[in-house]
């Protein structure tokens, strides 16, 4: 990159137009308050001057992106392996109680689960710039209105467990499965209570770099759950039973472990006991939750969708069994952008709420470059493998070929989901759910699920063809993504943080 271009880049957005905040303003203040215990120079990013200059700010960044996203992406991988555990020990219960737990989590759990996990992203915005802007005692208030309305939710959804199985026979399953899954939903009752819980607590220490006591409690959730589904199912033959109190036990784990870390003292003047505060103004706190979860759960929609699609195909089964296997990778990809989905908006949020509006922009650099050459990186394994790799998750030569003619579209569809990952992290930073929830709506169930079943149908591209549109909705995400971020004004989105806060506040 040229010196003119990255001095460019690096400068307040759009040049003179940048905004004169109030020198009295509480952001200021707050940011005054940081510089005493700092050099004046640590204010924002240093002047870059050439390659060298960039390549060092560069590395600096990158160990503050990483020393975030390591332990988040390790704690993904662990709480993703609690259900892939309890899917082992049901498979050697029967094929049903494997469908059943299969069915139960992605249908049943996973609505409601979507929307709570997304719901608690709007933490990330407020709590991160909270902490940027030195206003610890607001994380705590935070996050205690975050549990009152997750709480509700999950009283909301415990009708959906109740009739599970109507609601999935309704849906086309067999008797014999929907009656399983909904004894399995009953007893799955608890663990959404713990996710009102633990969502919550996770984003309040992520939002003060406290990953790696999340990590550690991931860690021990695995192995307690390990044990306990070894114990209950296969040594006492409880069952589905069992494999669910193990799924509720483990959960509650994770939630009374964070919990009793954070009041014990560890998180300082962030957590100064119950507030009725919590109470007060839950209807706009509601509205900004619901537009994070709106702008989180679409993706997840979206693939929803078009797995329905190809059920409708010719051969089903195959193309199901291909379209399955190739969103399992992708998942555990995601499980990797997903943690830098969470430092990224840590980075961005803790930024704009201090009043560091290049330090922001170059914080978006480094975690788009990052995404970007691991995408890269992960899609190069996978073509290199693509003759390899179908056979770990199937015996059938023809779904094997099928998913190796869906590499290159999976690859594809890896680099933009890093990459698209991190935009969003960029997004729910800078507190943009909004907007960026009515155009994931757009290029996904107006976009991408059209023209994928238009191609898979109307021009017989079958499969490939539900893929492309997967793959063309996520392309134009991803290109509006970059294009809000590339015109944005981050002197403004620090005005728009300190606003915010005076608001919350």
């Amino acid at each position: 990159m040229a010196d003119g271009g990255v001095a460019q880049f690096l400068s307040t957005a759009h040049g003179g137009d940048g905004l004169n905040i109030d020198q009295n303003s509480p952001l200021l203040a707050s940011t005054r308050e940081c510089e005493s215990s700092s050099s004046a120079e640590d204010d924002d990013i240093k002047p870059i001057n050439g390659i060298v200059d960039f390549a060092r700010e560069f590395f600096i960044e990158s160990k503050n992106l990483w020393h975030l996203a390591g332990p988040a992406i390790f704690t993904s991988f662990c709480q993703y392996g609690l259900i892939t555990i309890t899917q082992i020990f049901s498979g050697h219960l029967g094929t049903n109680q494997l469908a059943a737990v299969s069915v139960e989590n992605s249908i049943i759990s996973g609505f409601p689960y979507g929307l709570m996990f997304g719901m608690s992203s709007a933490l990330e915005t407020y709590c991160g710039q909270a902490f940027g802007a030195n206003q610890y005692e607001m994380l705590g208030i935070y996050m205690q209105r975050t549990w009152v309305i997750l709480n509700a939710m999950a009283f909301a959804s415990v009708p959906l467990f109740i009739f599970a199985a109507p609601v999935l026979k309704f849906l086309g399953q067999t008797a014999l499965v929907s009656r399983e899954a909904g004894r399995f939903a009953l007893w799955m009752i608890p663990e959404h209570f713990a996710y009102a819980i633990t969502f919550p607590s996770t984003k309040f220490l992520q939002a003060q770099s406290k990953v790696i006591v999340l990590a550690v409690i991931a860690a021990a959730a695995l192995c307690l759950h390990a044990v306990l589904s070894w114990l209950l199912i296969t040594i006492l033959g409880w069952g589905l039973v069992g494999a669910a109190v193990a799924l509720d036990a483990s959960w509650w784990f994770i939630a009374v472990a964070q919990f009793l870390f954070i009041i014990t003292g560890s998180c300082g003047e962030a957590w100064s006991g119950f507030s009725w505060k919590a109470f007060q103004d839950l209807w706009r706190f509601v509205k900004m939750s619901v537009a994070s979860a709106m702008m989180m759960c679409m993706e997840l929609w979206y693939v929803f969708a078009l797995t329905l699609f190809a059920g409708y195909l010719e051969d089903a089964e195959i193309s199901i069994d291909a379209f399955s296997i190739c969103i399992n990778v992708l998942g555990w990809a995601c499980m990797v952008a997903n943690g830098l989905n969470v430092a990224t908006s840590v980075r961005v949020s803790n930024e704009l709420g201090c009043g560091h509006p290049r330090k922001s922009r170059f914080a978006v650099l480094v975690s788009g470059v990052s995404s970007l050459l691991l995408g890269l990186l992960s899609t190069l394994i996978l073509i290199i493998s693509r003759k390899q790799y179908p056979a770990i998750f199937s015996n059938s030569s023809e779904v094997q070929k099928l998913v190796e003619q869906l590499t290159p579209l999976l690859g594809i569809s890896i680099i933009f989901t890093n990459v698209q990952y991190t935009l969003q992290g960029v997004a729910i930073g800078a507190g943009w759910q909004v907007p960026v929830a009515y155009m994931s709506i757009g290029c996904y169930f107006l976009f991408g699920v059209p023209l994928g079943v238009l191609m898979a149908y109307k021009f017989e591209m079958k499969l490939e063809g539900l893929w492309c549109g997967m793959v063309l909705g996520l392309c134009l995400q991803t290109s509006l993504l970059m294009w809000m971020i590339c015109i944005a004004n981050w002197n403004k989105e620090c005005f728009k943080a300190e606003e915010r806060l005076k608001q919350w506040s």
